[in-house]
């Protein structure tokens, strides 16, 4: 630029800040993605109706009267915790570690997506270990007394047991359901600061020359001598 003198004035560098891009990790395509999110789905639905299901047969056969009924509601159970306790959890579980591995979403990125994934593992290892023997005792009781009634004492505490976990399991599940949903508590501070966009300096401009200029009385600034 100009000034009036007719000389051009020499620009101050003043650096610039860029934002750099911030580094991005492996993501699923949408071929894959899509697939993985609908199997995720469909087995934690299956996985939480299945815990309403063996707790509605608990309660049933914790109040009841009838030993024919409760042998059924024993059995029922047992029957079902054998054919999809495993494979419904470990689905549901895999299948979230997948997706958080994939997705921008990470595992321990965010404050809900770790803590979901510890109470799925807890879990799924309740339901695994504790659940499947519980269950087993049951119908284990019910198969030594094939009629008749069966006593209190007979069943002994086998009949809490089939109630508390599966009510414990069920509620990790709704939990977990809530945290899907509102996704609370937000952002980790560790990843946060590790992933956030890191200002850079871009190279100043190369200052322009100023042309020399005659200051001598009369002169007309950029005409020959």
């Amino acid at each position: 630029m100009r000034s009036p003198t007719g000389a051009v004035a020499a620009s101050e560098p003043t650096p610039r800040r860029v934002a750099a891009p911030a580094s991005g990790g492996r993501r699923l395509p949408p071929a894959v993605r899509k697939p993985l999110v609908v199997l995720h789905v469909v087995a934690s639905v299956s996985w939480l109706a299945l815990m309403l299901c063996l707790l509605t047969l608990a309660v049933t056969a914790l109040t009841t009267g009838d030993a024919d009924r409760l042998r059924t509601a024993y059995r029922a159970m047992g029957l079902l915790g054998d054919a999809l306790i495993l494979p419904l959890s470990l689905l549901t579980f895999l299948s979230g570690v997948a997706l958080g591995l994939g997705t921008s979403w990470g595992l321990f990125r965010y404050y809900w997506v770790s803590t979901k994934f510890w109470l799925t593992l807890g879990a799924m290892t309740a339901s695994v270990l504790a659940l499947t023997d519980r269950l087993h005792d049951a119908v284990r009781v019910v198969e030594a007394h094939p009629t008749g009634p069966i006593t209190v004492a007979d069943l002994g505490f086998v009949r809490y047991n089939t109630v508390i976990v599966p009510a414990v399991a069920l509620t990790l599940y709704l939990f977990n359901v809530i945290l899907s949903v509102y996704k609370p508590w937000g952002r980790r501070k560790a990843h946060a600061k590790v992933t956030a966009p890191a200002q850079v300096t871009a190279p100043a401009p190369a200052p322009v020359r100023a042309e020399a200029t005659d200051t001598r009385p009369g002169r007309i600034p950029g005409a020959g001598d």
